[in-house]
């Protein structure tokens, strides 16, 4: 008890006092996240508060623990305006080495994000950045199969939620420069009435035509289709409408917005969905543990769009030879985390030499 508790615990808390950062060698904080949610966008199921939120973020938790020998904590909240997530977030920040927000409505997300990128430690939300690193990962290898470049691809998004926008980001940043989203109103442009803050700045630099119309107009000539929408939105005919050898890559779950068979017959040449039991399956547990695994190994003091481009053609590199029947590896690869999180802490110190 002496040694373990007091007095002798004295003396550690005494040198944190003298220089916080020892927190890391003298705690746990170092390999500690918090998983917070408000419940109010779980996938699947919509606002389903706190309480019913508590299975997923478990889940996540041990996830983490599982693939990254991170300790994850559920923290599910009974907040509701982004400011209340935030001061909470501030407030319990100092017992962990990061934050990985979960399911957290559009566009509230957007702003608990960016209002706690000072904390000093890395705060990532997943749904906008693990669905983006792993979509980039399966664009890297799809467009190998398909011998087609970023820079030169039209893509076309169903779905400008966190993830629709966040996937858009990381592929303008690869050099797409022909990109259209879609949402339950149609062809995002400028100037378009009912656009929230973050969709008019996405409408900013995307839709360089000013195309209108629905989602089936856009597809018109397109190279890629992502979906992040809803279920049996598209058809065998509206992919004959893509560009030739399209790939397609409908998320949606548990039904994905096109089956990749009616895809397939429409002439897609490669389809990924969301999916476990179809090939392809586009899953953000091949991003999150090992990129928070890497930004802690590097005591990295948050996420950079480096660091995530750099986890996206880590996972891409561990399918060497794609084909139409494996663009991305199996979500459990082994390999995944430990090449991953290399590649992040790698990353951040090129971040922080420059």
């Amino acid at each position: 008890m002496s040694t373990a508790y007091s007095p002798g615990v004295a003396a550690v808390c005494r040198e944190i006092v003298r220089d916080r950062s020892r927190i890391y060698d003298l705690t746990s904080k170092g390999n500690m996240v918090a998983v917070v949610s408000d419940g109010s966008a779980v996938l699947g199921l919509g606002n389903i508060g706190a309480e019913g939120s508590m299975p997923v973020m478990e889940g996540k938790a041990l996830l983490f623990k599982e693939l990254a020998d991170i300790d994850a904590f559920p923290i599910c909240i009974d907040a509701h305006e982004a400011d209340e997530i935030i001061a909470i977030v501030r407030a319990i920040s100092p017992t962990f080495g990061g934050i990985n927000l979960e399911d957290i409505a559009a566009p509230k997300c957007f702003e608990v994000e960016d209002g706690l990128q000072d904390l000093g430690i890395p705060v990532f939300h997943d749904d906008q950045h693990g669905t983006a690193v792993v979509v980039l990962a399966a664009m890297v290898n799809a467009l190998r199969v398909v011998n087609k470049e970023f820079a030169d691809v039209k893509v076309v998004f169903s779905g400008a939620g966190a993830s629709g926008i966040a996937c858009c980001k990381i592929l303008q940043v690869m050099g797409v420069e022909n990109i259209i989203l879609a949402d339950t109103r149609g062809i995002i442009y400028q100037g378009r009435d009912n656009l929230t803050p973050a969709k008019e700045e996405i409408a900013l630099t995307t839709n360089p035509e000013g195309i209108k119309g629905d989602v089936q107009e856009a597809l018109k000539g397109a190279d890629v289709f992502i979906g992040l929408s809803v279920a049996n939105l598209l058809t065998a005919d509206d992919i004959r409408t893509m560009n030739k050898d399209p790939i397609v890559l409908p998320m949606a779950n548990p039904d994905p917005e096109i089956l990749p068979e009616e895809a397939m017959r429409g002439g897609a040449a490669v389809v990924g969905t969301g999916r476990s039991d179809m090939p392809n399956q586009i899953n953000n547990v091949l991003a999150f543990p090992g990129i928070m695994r890497g930004a802690l190994d590097a005591r990295a003091e948050r996420i950079t769009a480096r660091m995530k481009v750099a986890a996206g053609f880590a996972i891409s590199d561990l399918v060497p030879e794609p084909t139409p029947e494996e663009i991305i590896p199996y979500a459990l690869n082994k390999d995944v985390v430990p090449a991953v999180a290399k590649a992040v802490a790698d990353a951040w110190q090129e971040d922080t030499s420059q």
